[in-house]
């Protein structure tokens, strides 16, 4: 059902992609355009997306979670879309999906796309960035399990790379559970795990609104399906005392930013971790946040604003 549900969306995605003009943000029109990528014999998707008519100046790749794919960072209501704000700021903003994700290729295997394998998924994208673009350095954003491909791929080609941003780092496990199964079932219900809850379970619309929650659950049906590789999962649901991203191997200036809400992640690590980082690095810790801060009503413009703060400075 998947692989027919994607050949629809290809069929989709061709039109709108060669439409000038696809996706609006007041006066604002972008051009979305998918690029041709095959690794290890998978067909991946890698689209970009830029403002219409403008030649971006700098390129950056932004990585997806463990179950999710990359529409994520693309929520079309209002101005949350991280990927139009960067658009509007000059950038070439690229996505990429890891194998077996969203509207890349299937994998027979969901333990085969781990974090080794996803990192280097994300090196054949940069590749394909710097090759399109001319440009020999890119920055990379990761967000959740993005955060462990990110800073492994950065381990291994520094020289791609100018910033990193890693938005809620996950350092260490985040507990151990037996993951047995190859793929995760999806479902509404896990959809909206990482949004906030009121005492009673409820979501908590004060801090995510109704509308943004439904496209995402939209989206999560219509380019995820019921399941994605569990490779990942089964990498970061171990015991908290396993290191998962080694800071030490990281070269380029990197963010931290995180909410201190976020209940995976070990803020007591994360204090002892900023102390690691390289050079021209910073940290940023937004109060109140949770894992989903980039479309929380009260931080998502704060989170905006704070990583393009650190990808413009000199």
């Amino acid at each position: 059902m998947k692989r027919l549900r994607n050949f629809f969306i290809l069929c989709f995605a061709f039109f709108a992609f060669a439409q000038t003009g696809f996706g609006q943000f007041g006066e604002v029109s972008y051009d979305y355009a998918e690029y041709p990528l095959t690794r290890n014999g998978i067909d991946l998707h890698l689209d970009r997306v830029a403002l219409t008519g403008e030649e971006p100046g700098k390129d950056i790749l932004l990585i997806h979670g463990v179950t999710y794919s990359s529409h994520e960072f693309d929520v079309d209501y209002k101005d949350y879309s991280l990927v139009r704000r960067l658009a509007r700021e000059g950038y070439a903003v690229w996505r990429l999906d890891i194998a077996g994700f969203g509207r890349s290729e299937e994998v027979e295997d969901g333990f085969m796309p781990d974090s080794e394998y996803a990192a280097e998924d994300i090196a054949s994208a940069a590749e394909t960035i710097l090759r399109a673009s001319g440009r020999e350095r890119l920055d990379v954003l990761g967000w959740s399990w993005g955060t462990i491909t990110v800073a492994r791929f950065a381990s291994a080609r520094p020289e791609l790379i100018d910033k990193i941003v890693l938005y809620a780092p996950i350092l260490s496990g985040i507990g151990e559970y037996d993951v047995k199964e190859p793929f995760h079932h999806n479902t509404w219900v896990h959809s909206i795990e990482d949004f906030q809850k009121r005492e009673d379970g409820t979501l908590d619309y004060s801090i995510t609104e109704k509308t943004v929650i439904d496209v995402w659950c939209s989206n999560c049906w219509r380019y995820d399906g019921d399941s994605s590789p569990n490779g990942g999962r089964r990498d970061a649901c171990v015991d908290k005392s396993v290191e998962l991203i080694d800071l030490t191997k990281t070269s380029n200036p990197t963010l931290m930013i995180y909410g201190d809400a976020d209940p995976y992640l070990d803020l007591e690590k994360l204090a002892e971790a900023a102390k690691l980082l390289p050079k021209g690095s910073e940290v940023e810790i937004i109060r109140g946040g949770s894992h989903a801060i980039m479309l929380e009503k009260p931080f998502y413009r704060a989170f905006q604003e704070k990583v393009i703060r650190f990808l413009r400075a000199e």
